[in-house]
């Protein structure tokens, strides 16, 4: 085996001109320019190999595996659904039940009128002078509609708190929103009135709801007087 000079393979190496180099002479290339040209060649084909045949198939394999991991949570939530399914067939008649207790708790349109009437016996019940009871533009929601209720009433303090806890424990749901409470126009109220000193104006807005599986527009306000 000839043993190569380091030394005189690198100082021709040294002494070659890229731009007189053709790979028709590549016999006489310096032996150190012949191997740095293989392994680029090695190099460029590893390459492209990797990008062109390596790579999709690994992308493959990336995803086949992502979907086999889908495929046993899947499988996982599946079997348990099966093993306790009378359980959660139980767990949904109860939610059934539960559902319907509280969509019977929200009014219909025809129940509204009923809604506003006794509102307005919790107030003559505390012997409160009503202003008004007024049904705002409804407001829409993903599942339900929102029915806004605004109210003035007056009287003194202890009537008003008796008559927000009535309307409170009304049987359909109403909730309380945006107290104003404010001393009560002195000229108002008669003369011989022996609470005039104490009167005060509650203006409130009440909320109510509708269960709509199928949207219906916006009804325009109305007015209930007293």
């Amino acid at each position: 085996m000839t043993r190569i000079d380091w030394r005189l393979e690198w100082q021709r190496l040294r002494q070659v001109r890229l731009s007189e180099l053709s790979l028709e002479d590549g016999g006489s290339w310096p032996w150190l320019l012949r191997v740095l040209f293989c392994a680029l060649v090695v190099l460029v084909v590893a390459f492209g190999a990797q990008w062109y045949l390596a790579a999709p198939v690994a992308r493959d394999v990336s995803d086949a595996r992502a979907q086999v991991e889908t495929m046993k949570s899947q499988y996982a939530t599946r079997a348990f659904q099966a093993a306790n399914l009378p359980l959660l067939e139980r767990r949904m008649q109860e939610l059934d039940a539960r559902m319907g207790a509280l969509l019977s708790m929200l009014p219909t349109d025809s129940e509204v009128p009923a809604l506003l009437d006794d509102i307005s016996d919790a107030a003559r019940q505390q012997q409160l002078d009503i202003d008004f009871i007024r049904l705002a533009s409804t407001e829409a929601h993903p599942f339900y509609m929102t029915q806004p209720l605004d109210i003035q009433v007056r009287g003194d303090y202890h009537h008003l708190a008796a008559f927000i806890s009535r309307v409170a424990e009304l049987p359909r749901i109403v909730t309380l929103h945006d107290f104003t409470l404010a001393p009560a126009d002195s000229e108002s109220l008669a003369p011989t009135d022996s609470e005039a000193n104490d009167a005060l104006v509650l203006s409130l807005q009440a909320e109510t709801y509708r269960y709509e599986p199928e949207q219906a527009e916006a009804g325009s306000g109305a007015a209930v007087t007293p």
